[in-house]
C-alpha cells in the first residue's frame, strides 16, 4: 500500500509508438519508463523470485509492448505485456523507485545481460 509520503501519479499514459509509460506527479516531475525496462523489472515472482538470489534474468524483451494497464485499487497498476506477462503489480512506491533509479537499474540490467552472454533481442521465430 502507498504510505503517506509515497508520490502518487496524477497521470499514467501509454505511448505505443515510442513504447514508453509516462508518469506525471503533482510536484511537476514527469518520467518516461520504456516498456522493456518495466518488463525486465517486473515485481512479479516470475521475475524476482521468492527471495534474494532467485531472480530470473529477463532476455529478449526489447520489442515487448504493453497492451493495457489495469488499475489496482488506489495504490498500483498491472500492465499486460505483449509477451503474455501480466502478474506484476506495480505499486506507486515501486514505480517511483524505478523512475528515480532508472539509469542505475538499466546499467545493472545491461551488465547482467552481458555477463550471461544474453541479448535484449528476441530469438528468431521458431528458436528458443
Amino acid at each position: 500500500m502507498a504510505g503517506p509520503d509515497t508520490p502518487i501519479p496524477t497521470e499514467v499514459k501509454l505511448h505505443q509508438v515510442s513504447k514508453v509509460l509516462e508518469l506525471a506527479f503533482a510536484d511537476g516531475h514527469a518520467f518516461r519508463l520504456p516498456y522493456e525496462f518495466l518488463r525486465v523489472y517486473s515485481p512479479s515472482a516470475e521475475v524476482r523470485g521468492h527471495g534474494p538470489g532467485q531472480e530470473t534474468l529477463q532476455v529478449g524483451k526489447q520489442d515487448v509492448t504493453i497492451d493495457e494497464v489495469e488499475p489496482i485499487g488506489h495504490y498500483a497498476i498491472r500492465p499486460k505485456f505483449s509477451d503474455g506477462h501480466d502478474t506484476g503489480i506495480y505499486s506507486w512506491e515501486y514505480l517511483h523507485d524505478l523512475c528515480v533509479r532508472q539509469d542505475e537499474l538499466w546499467q545493472d540490467y545491461l551488465a547482467r545481460l552481458a555477463e550471461a552472454g544474453a541479448s535484449r533481442e528476441a530469438p528468431p521465430k521458431g528458436r528458443a
